[in-house]
């Protein structure tokens, strides 16, 4: 009885030094040491946008950030809910800003809508009363 008891662990321990010494060798050689550096392709983004008014005039300028093929900045103009106007610029890598201007005496809830491609990108506002 004492022999099988002392047995069974020595046969584990026997088999198992030689898995042991294998595997212990084994390194990750798939795996880089260094990751390649990864370029992010970030989407058309709209940024430094600004609404502000001289004078008589209200001015949009913004400027597009990100990979995009050349294409019509459009904003649309709100004075609370009521449509005003709208215009477009046509960017491409060289240019990426612009500045629209819209003549507007009275005071208003003013509201600028800026799409690129058909795909609104960013809202500015400006509160000169309660909308």
């Amino acid at each position: 009885m004492f022999r099988r008891a002392f047995c069974r662990p020595a046969l584990l321990c026997v088999l198992a030094l030689p898995l042991s010494l294998g595997l212990g060798g084994c390194r990750y050689n798939f795996v880089p040491l260094l990751p390649p550096v990864v370029a992010p392709n970030l989407p058309v983004r709209v940024t430094e946008a600004t609404l502000k008014r001289d004078g008589d005039t209200l001015i949009v300028t913004a400027r597009v950030d990100g990979r995009f093929e050349p294409g019509y900045l459009s904003v649309n103009w709100f004075d609370s809910g009521r449509a005003l106007g709208s215009d477009s610029v046509y960017l491409d890598a060289e240019q990426r800003a612009a500045t629209f201007r819209l003549t507007a005496p009275d005071e208003g809830a003013y509201r600028a809508v800026l799409s690129f491609g058909g795909a609104v990108l960013r809202q500015v506002e400006l509160y000169e009363v309660q909308p």
